[in-house]
């Protein structure tokens, strides 16, 4: 198999250096062009044709949400958003999304070592999960260490037995790649009177709280960013705050949830492994998780934990997955009780609540 063709679209000259640099480091990528704007970009792609192309949105002469438009309409690639995602910003970077731009990563910041230290093999990751996606079917729809570090480094593995079942269900949902519209669906078909739903859907900081506004525009439930503390309530659906992961905890009859930083687990900051493993322990068979759309292995083992621990667990299948990579590995793993396609996730969680 070949390298991973990219081409990098960005007006900044420095950040055209720095991800030609990050993304030179990995051995299945190459950089076969960089342009400062659309235009000249388009008249890169007249000569070659990349497997993924990296796109900044604020730009001269075309913005980068018009030239994914027209990228998409006339000859689709999977295009990943580079962007500094200032809150004025979120929105923008969402319509990008609902365009068809396949995941979004923040651009580094340069000087901070930390950051590069972080994100290199999440920025690499992310590329080339973005060259596996099928785009014509995303758009139908709708972060590191070089040790890939477990749940483990933000909550140990409960030794005690699984929690009594009480009569109150949690939906406990996680997603990536093709997740923002996947969610929207599961979302909207929910009544006034569902469970409680807690959510991870990897996204970058200061993304989450435009998505949970809008999809909260469209739904009967509620939906907002979570905050730390804020209490699990019927009806309504917390979202991990982009760059902080979230657990689910239980104090006497209250569940709630914990927001918190920590090292990146499974690559993902927040991650679906540290929200499963927090509901097999703190909800147990009380507990319904769902596992969508994704591209890597996060959340799989976190699923068998829900499921050694009572829980009932559903995967998306693989047609309607934009990725089916999350999904397949819980699959695998053996964590996964229930396949259903998207449009019957909603009514299969609800099924084994009531």
């Amino acid at each position: 198999m070949g390298k991973i063709k990219v081409l990098i679209v960005d007006d900044s000259a420095s950040v055209r250096q720095t991800l030609s640099k990050i993304l030179s480091s990995d051995p299945q990528i190459e950089i076969v062009g960089t342009a400062y704007d659309p235009f000249n970009a388009a008249e890169k792609l007249e000569s070659i044709t990349p497997d993924v192309i990296t796109l900044d949105v604020e730009m001269p002469r075309m913005d980068g949400i018009t030239f994914l438009k027209k990228i998409m309409t006339q000859s689709p690639v999977p295009v990943v958003i580079c962007s500094s995602l200032a809150e004025r910003g979120a929105e923008t970077t969402l319509k990008a999304i609902e365009y068809g731009a396949v995941e979004i990563i923040e651009k580094p910041k340069i000087g901070t070592k930390s950051f590069f230290e972080e994100s290199k093999i999440m920025i690499c990751d992310i590329v080339k999960a973005a060259s596996h996606v099928n785009v014509q079917k995303l758009t139908s729809i709708r972060k590191s260490f070089s040790k890939k570090l477990s749940a483990d480094a933000i909550m140990p593995k409960s030794k005690t037995g699984a929690m009594i079942k009480t009569t109150e269900k949690i939906l406990v949902v996680g997603a990536s790649t093709g997740g923002t519209e996947a969610l929207r669906v599961f979302l909207e078909a929910l009544p006034l009177d569902s469970p409680g739903i807690v959510i991870v859907q990897h996204m970058p900081e200061n993304f989450t709280k435009a998505f949970a506004n809008r999809i909260n525009s469209l739904c009967k439930i509620t939906v907002k960013e979570a905050s730390d503390n804020d209490t699990i309530l019927p009806g309504q659906a917390l979202i991990a705050p982009g760059n902080k992961h979230m657990l689910l905890k239980r104090s006497g009859a209250r569940y709630y949830v914990d927001v918190k930083t920590g090292p990146l687990v499974s690559r993902h900051r927040p991650s679906v492994d540290v929200l499963f493993r927090s509901a097999a322990r703190y909800a147990g068979q009380n507990a319904v998780g769902v596992i969508m759309t994704g591209m890597g292995d996060d959340g799989a083992k976190g699923m068998l934990e829900m499921k050694e621990a009572g829980a009932f667990t559903i995967a998306q299948d693989e047609q309607s997955c934009v990725v089916f990579g999350m999904p397949n590995e819980a699959i695998k793993l053996g964590g996964v009780k229930k396949i259903l396609p998207l449009n019957q996730i909603a009514h299969g969680a609800l099924r084994e609540c009531y």
